[in-house]
């Protein structure tokens, strides 16, 4: 046995020094693999009784490794359980999400790096070969290989049973597929005629595209493979509809619902639905280690207890879970924070990453025509904001921790344009005054409010979801800032499928949501937020559908801003080179801090997180979203550890 580790060891030199040697993609380092490997004792027993095999026969020949370093990081120990709390059965999810381990991800400057693939190339923008690290095997130590790549491919993006409508959009290039190549067990390639900037960019995000699957635990439930007999019995089983339904069911990999699912995760899920608490456990065949040799992830299991919402912030008070952010809000913070005093927690305070935490949003879609007409005028957008008052916003409701700001990147986004974040901004009631009169709202009545052209007052609600009391009480300053230029809203909340429903059949004159969902930016990420691309955008929700149907529904756009955000978003789809993509997304955020399509008022606002005091490797400071980030994602929860003996002390 020790002659055979040896051999495998000189394997393992040997073919780092190669790597070591060679061009490396973006983002990535070439480091020398420890000598020796170090186990969790979680699996002691198993690898005694020849359950498992030794960890150096479970990870990859070139595993990733990862250097655990710098402020609030140290090397840790393997151990512990991570207690967290979610308000839904659905939030397993989260665990996907947090153990951002993904084909290609983010590292801290916002490149692409590989993380589960050894290597990328990239040609022209639309010629990738991926290679996967030989001996890397899935969580039930299958191997992992381009067989689950064809198997994707072949039997799930392009059987008309289990994807009706083809393969996802991200794997489309001028609304045509690649040409998909195995070229051995560990090397692939997508090859499209037009460049696919997306391609990437979508395997690394929070929810990702998912281009393999564990075909070697799946083929059973595929009619392709599997008994017919067989296979009929399992659907009979499950009671499902047929066997697609039941493939669907058994390979759902972003909500592991299923426990019997191989994953390339840190932790896989062991608890069936339905449950009130769901037992996450390390996968023995995990693919990154330290710098020492210790396999990751340090902690060996994670547990999330399932509870209603809204007792949340009460439950992390008293000491019941280890690492929270999910379900709190700043406003809990005060609270939270003397509760700490006697628990043993701390409060940190992470920036939230929207472009703009609160935004108003004029319907340009909206169906009267006056109000259509009045929300599309540049001037009125702008007399809006100049006549808010952002800083009384900022101290009054986030107490002077957060940033006045318009809907664009954050500072920490290499596109950050100080100018751009700061134009219109300014709370100037004469500027507002004097726009609104420009535009030919001079008449006023007995109270001071405008009166429109056809003599209704410059009157309309504000539509939002009320899915917290921040909403409220920003809107309620709003009502007094726009009061004084003549303007008049009603603050109103409904049921968020209502509050949906009204804007997209264009009843909600303006409505009240955050901005730009990911403003930390980089030129590599589709600029979908700052054209009409989805229905889901609540500024201009009937060009957005008329993007994402291909024109079969909603409205073609007809502003010239909009026209050239259009045109240039499709322009990013095929564009070539990093520097054209930077110079496209410049310029859509010029023209979206210039037309004010969305009136970000406020950004940089706080998210607090609950940590225990003995876990370690936690940022004293960080950046809270869902996209790049995958909220706890990019600082790597396999590396957080429980400083057990510190507790002693």
């Amino acid at each position: 046995m020790r002659d055979g580790l040896t051999r495998r060891h000189l394997l393992r030199t040997g073919s780092a020094a190669l790597l070591a040697g060679a061009a490396l993609p973006r983002g990535a380092q070439a480091q020398d693999r420890p000598d020796f490997l170090i186990d969790s004792p979680y699996f002691k027993a198993d690898v005694e009784a020849g359950r498992l095999p030794l960890v150096d026969m479970r990870v990859p020949l070139r595993p990733r490794i990862v250097t655990v370093s710098g402020p609030d990081r140290e090397p840790g120990r393997h151990g512990g359980t991570l207690r967290m709390l979610m308000g839904d059965q659905r939030d397993i999810r989260m665990m996907t999400l947090y153990g951002y381990t993904r084909l290609v991800g983010y590292d801290a400057n916002l490149d692409l790096a590989p993380d589960v693939l050894e290597k990328v190339e990239e040609r022209d923008g639309r010629i990738f070969t991926l290679t996967l690290r030989e001996g890397h095997r899935w969580s039930d130590g299958a191997p992992f290989t381009s067989e689950d790549f064809r198997y994707w491919w072949e039997d799930v993006a392009n059987n008309p049973r289990l994807s009706p409508g083809g393969p996802p959009q991200a794997l489309l290039a001028a609304g045509k597929p690649p040409v998909f190549e195995v070229l051995s067990p560990t090397e692939l390639r997508y090859s499209w005629a037009e460049p696919n900037p997306v391609f990437l960019p979508a395997l690394a995000d929070a929810q990702p595209t998912y281009i393999c699957m564990p075909s070697g635990y799946l083929r059973q439930f595929h009619e392709r493979y599997a008994d017919k007999v067989t296979l009929q019995a399992r659907v009979k089983t499950a009671r499902v509809k047929d066997w697609g339904s039941l493939h669907e069911r058994m390979s759902r990999m972003y909500r592991p619902e299923n426990p019997d699912l191989p994953t390339l995760d840190p932790w896989r899920n062991t608890t069936p639905l339905p449950a009130e608490r769901f037992t996450f456990v390390r996968n023995p065949y995990y693919h990154r280690i330290d710098q020492q040799g210790r396999q990751l992830p340090y902690i060996d299991e994670a547990t999330l207890t399932i509870g209603t919402a809204s007792l949340i912030p009460a439950k992390a008070a008293a000491g019941e879970s280890d690492l929270q952010a999910r379900y709190i809000r700043f406003d809990n913070y005060t609270f939270l924070k003397d509760a700490s005093r006697r628990m043993k927690f701390e409060v940190k305070l992470w920036k939230r990453a929207e472009g703009s935490s609160f935004a108003l949003m004029p319907n340009l879609n909206v169906i009267d025509p006056v109000w259509r007409a009045l929300n599309r005028d540049v001037r009125y957008r702008r007399a809006l904001s100049v006549a808010v008052n952002r800083e009384d916003i900022n101290k009054v409701i986030f107490f002077g921790l957060a940033k006045t700001s318009g809907n664009t990147a954050l500072p920490e986004s290499p596109l950050y344009d100080a100018t751009l974040a700061q134009l219109w901004t300014q709370h100037d009631k004469d500027l507002a005054n004097r726009l609104l009169d420009e535009i030919g709202l001079t008449k006023r009545d007995r109270e001071g409010v405008r009166l429109l052209a056809d003599g209704r007052r410059l009157e309309f609600t504000v539509e939002t979801a009320g899915e917290s009391t921040e909403e409220t009480d920003i809107l309620d300053l709003v009502k007094q800032d726009l009061i004084e230029v003549g303007v008049k809203i009603y603050p109103r909340s409904t049921q968020r499928d209502v509050f949906r429903r009204r804007i997209m059949a264009g009843q909600t004159i303006m409505s009240a949501w955050s901005g730009m969902d990911n403003a930390l930016v980089s030129s590599d990420m589709e600029p979908n937020a700052l054209a009409p691309t989805s229905g889901s955008q609540f500024n201009w929700p009937r060009w957005g559908q008329f993007l994402e149907t291909g024109g079969r529904e909603g409205e073609e756009p007809d502003m010239p801003g909009a026209e050239e955000l259009v045109r240039l978003y499709k322009e990013w789809r095929r564009s070539e080179t990093r520097e054209q993509r930077r110079a496209i997304w410049r310029r859509m955020l010029t023209i979206n801090a210039e037309q004010l399509y969305t009136i970000g008022l406020i950004n940089g606002t706080l998210q607090p997180v609950v940590v225990a005091q003995t876990l370690r490797n936690v940022p004293e400071r960080g950046l809270y979203s869902f996209e790049p980030g995958a909220f706890f994602g990019r600082y790597m929860p396999d590396t957080f550890w429980f400083d057990t003996e510190q507790a002693k002390v």
